[in-house]
């Protein structure tokens, strides 16, 4: 698996596991319609948009053994959700070693290169 540098894909977050596969990779399948892999890094802005748009990711959800996410904690977001928060001016710094190569078909690199951590 390559990421969007054409490196070998890195570990986005183990604790708690991330990614469409719960391995910590943001890697994708066919199963995988929404496209899970940008390597964010969580803020407070972009937690607070996601919920607005009906996606909160801060609530635990202890039957998908799910935390909840705070900012600083790293997660696979879906690839348009991302553009969709950038585009409003609250997307989230990207581990671009951690990002999967696939982003590309729905994300400029050079908008990834503006987030980078």
């Amino acid at each position: 698996m390559k990421n969007v540098l054409g490196t070998e894909l890195v570990a986005c977050c183990t604790d708690p596991p991330t990614g469409f596969y719960r391995d910590g990779y943001c890697r994708t399948g066919h199963l995988d319609s929404g496209r899970h892999v940008v390597c964010a890094v969580m803020t407070e802005e972009f937690l607070t948009f996601t919920r607005s748009r009906g996606n909160d990711l801060t609530t635990p959800i202890p039957q998908y053994e799910f935390p909840g996410l705070k900012p600083g904690d790293s997660w696979c977001l879906c690839a348009l959700r991302w553009k969709e928060a950038h585009d409003a001016g609250v997307a989230p710094p990207v581990k671009l070693e951690a990002t999967h190569e696939s982003v590309l078909d729905f994300i400029d690199f050079a908008l990834l290169l503006e987030l980078k951590v």
